[in-house]
């Protein structure tokens, strides 16, 4: 027998888990911030799927979301001309650019060929709205954009999201306090 045959033998790892291997934690991300995010979006749509996708910036325009002002609350993004659109997303001007950019000018959102005409299909046959979620930084630096496939909520549909929420906090305050 040899000797990790015997080591083997004489630890089960099923029965003592405190012996089998430990992962080492991953390091935290540095670089990953949000630097806006459309709260208002889950509570106005309902949420089918998200998509991560890039965007294509100014300088200027970066560093001013390095400084966090920014606002994509009111904004969407859009196919057109086979092309991915984010419109009507606000970025302040940066004062120290030599050069400065629009701050509501349609931006192009980076994505796949295959992603694309899915996105064209469930705007244009599903009726289906594509909403900005959260603009952030990367693990590599990069800002990019997370959009959900939605569709619009009626009211009913609001009214029922409020009262579970609603639901939700009166169980915990319950749970919590024992009444």
């Amino acid at each position: 027998m040899t000797r990790n045959a015997k080591r083997q033998s004489l630890v089960p790892r099923g029965n003592m888990p405190y012996l089998g291997q430990t992962m080492a934690k991953k390091p935290e991300n540095k670089n990953y911030k949000v630097i806006a995010e459309n709260r208002r979006a889950r509570y106005d749509y309902a949420i089918d799927s998200d998509l991560e996708v890039g965007i294509i910036l100014h300088g200027s325009e970066v560093k001013s979301l390095r400084i966090g002002q920014s606002n994509i609350a009111d904004s969407y993004a859009s196919v057109d001309e086979g092309e991915l659109w984010l419109t009507n997303a606000y970025i302040a001007p940066y004062d120290r650019a030599m050069f400065s950019h629009e701050e509501r000018r349609k931006r192009k959102l980076l994505v796949s060929r295959k992603e694309l005409s899915k996105l064209w299909n469930a705007t244009k046959r599903e009726g289906m709205t594509l909403v900005p979620l959260v603009m952030y930084f990367n693990d590599r630096g990069l800002v990019k954009l997370k959009i959900g496939i939605a569709k619009g909520k009626k009211n009913h549909d609001k009214r029922a999201t409020e009262a579970k929420r609603d639901w939700g906090r009166q169980k915990q305050r319950l749970l919590r306090h024992g009444d």
